[in-house]
């Protein structure tokens, strides 16, 4: 199998543009822009050059006869920095000043994920670690709930096109301790077709370089809780007959032609507004891969 593994992303933006998140040592950088000041408001979302963290203001204070700021990145930690020059913010450099004492506080917003919304932040450029999914609905349902969080994050999302090729997948992009690869799988169950295959595919990788999780459903649909679309629990549907056909039928939902089960996903991921109408079994896949592809 070909597999591109810089493309294309399933989760980069429609509108073209030069490359985000460039930084002062970019290629790409041709003059040094002007610090200018910009009050610490609660919200804002900055990068401290030096260290590289990014995180939103949680407040300023003086300590040991300084102004300092307290920044909180998207998993909830906090990190204290010197109030001054050496930030960030939508690439440019900027003096970060102690806010007015007029302005008022920023309300708290959050991503679909649950996780603090980092405003005004360009996607960064993209990590060399990836996440690989099995197909297209997996895709898009990572891209509605996590699709903010891994752009700010740097995390290129990529169709494996299903557990069968992640073998030659793997053996084509050759993981190493600082290009990771995260897989999500479904059905992966102790004595399943999936869980063989994983298995076999991470006996030819170098340990903890690959990260395979997934989650106990045949298609990433049931993850998607059944109360959303109005039932009490997905219909279970007898071997031998194709599982997404069974379900229309048994919803009774349009099943012929050969865009049926697209249009019947388009309406099912209409329905998620956000983490709370997912499983935990694949909230907590996914949050995982996030934290292995971007460790530092």
């Amino acid at each position: 199998m070909s597999f591109d593994r810089y493309g294309p992303d399933v989760l980069a933006p429609a509108t073209p543009g030069s490359p985000p998140g460039q930084t002062r040592g970019s290629a790409h950088h041709r003059a040094r822009p002007t610090t200018r000041p910009v009050p610490a408001e609660r919200g804002l979302v900055v990068e401290d050059v030096e260290s590289g963290w990014v995180g939103a203001v949680v407040r300023v204070e003086k300590s040991g006869g300084m102004h300092v700021v307290v920044l909180e990145d998207r998993r909830g930690r906090t990190r204290t920095f010197t109030l001054g020059p050496g930030f960030w913010v939508d690439g440019q450099p900027v003096e970060l000043v102690p806010p007015t004492a007029t302005a008022a506080p920023r309300e708290t917003a959050r991503t679909a994920s649950g996780s603090r919304a980092v405003v005004g932040q360009r996607a960064r450029v993209a990590r060399g670690s990836r996440i690989w999914v099995e197909g297209k609905h997996d895709a898009e349902l990572v891209e509605k709930v996590w699709g903010d969080d891994l752009r700010v994050e740097g995390v290129v999302v990529e169709l494996l096109d299903g557990v069968d090729n992640l073998a030659a997948a793997l053996a084509e992009f050759e993981p190493t301790p600082e290009r990771r690869v995260g897989v999500l799988v479904d059905h992966l169950v102790p004595g399943s077709k999936e869980r063989r295959i994983a298995d076999d595919a991470l006996r030819t990788v170098p340990g903890g370089t690959v990260l395979v999780l997934g989650h106990p459903y045949v298609d990433v649909w049931q993850a998607v809780r059944p109360q959303r679309i109005g039932l009490d629990a997905w219909p279970t549907i007898e071997r031998g007959t194709e599982w997404k056909l069974g379900i229309l039928r048994e919803l009774g939902w349009p099943s012929d032609g050969p865009g049926a089960t697209g249009r019947a996903w388009q309406r099912i991921l209409a329905s998620v507004r956000s983490y709370a109408d997912l499983e935990p079994s694949l909230l907590g896949r996914v949050e995982e891969l996030i934290d292995f592809v971007t460790v530092a």
